[in-house]
């Protein structure tokens, strides 16, 4: 290959691997939150007075107040630095989707699927946690009584998978591209990814039907 040939291929620099160590913490809070956020919510399953009781500790402790703010900024950060790399012209689109057709590389379309339901998760995410941080104390009653009326309800259907799908691909890619697994080890951690998914996405669906069940 020529000198001229490469003269148009930026080189990657310190800037652009302090924003992707960025990207990464900022990515790797925000799947812990959202599987921590998940198992609270969760409890009204086993009863309301139980996710009342965990709802109430963080209330009277600020980390509501305080935290919730903090994730919101995090999730925009994170959202902002990833989107350096997603194209946003419809010509840049389809030459990545004319690419992955091509290559035929699982990851390369784990890629885009977490591209497009960045897209989603942030305007749906957004609506959720404006709602929720602006209508503070959080309550079973006041969680049930949202999701039970409008369409708040198909709202939850559609933001639910499009977060544990963008969360569990997070986790996989995370784990594989700084290297904490090994070529060897991408099945496995696949197979974790899938059970990963499966598993809140089941624990969000029972957990969504319980909050429609209360009086």
């Amino acid at each position: 290959m020529s000198v001229d040939a490469t003269l148009h291929v930026p080189r990657p620099s310190k800037r652009d691997a302090v924003l992707d160590w960025l990207q990464m913490l900022t990515g790797a809070g925000l799947i812990l939150f959202m599987w921590c956020h998940m198992l609270l919510v969760s409890s009204v399953v086993l009863s309301p007075k139980v996710m009342d009781a965990i709802a109430y500790f963080f209330e009277a402790t600020y980390m509501a107040q305080v935290g919730g703010p903090l994730i919101f900024l995090t999730f925009l950060v994170h959202f902002a630095l990833g989107a350096r790399k997603i194209p946003f012209r419809a010509e840049g689109q389809a030459t990545i989707l004319q690419h992955a057709r091509m290559m035929k590389h699982r990851d390369t379309w784990l890629w885009v699927v977490q591209a497009v339901t960045a897209m989603i998760i942030l305007l749906l995410g957004a609506i959720h946690m404006w709602v929720v941080l602006t209508d503070l104390p959080i309550t079973a009653a006041k969680s049930a009584a949202r999701i039970q009326s409008g369409l708040w309800f198909y709202f939850y259907l559609i933001l639910l998978p499009c977060a544990e799908l963008h969360v569990s691909i997070g986790f996989y890619r995370i784990a594989v591209k700084w290297g904490f697994i090994q070529a060897d080890g991408r099945s496995k951690l696949k197979k974790l990814e899938n059970i990963l998914f499966l598993t809140f996405m089941v624990i969000g669906v029972i957990t969504l039907i319980r909050f429609m069940a209360l009086g």
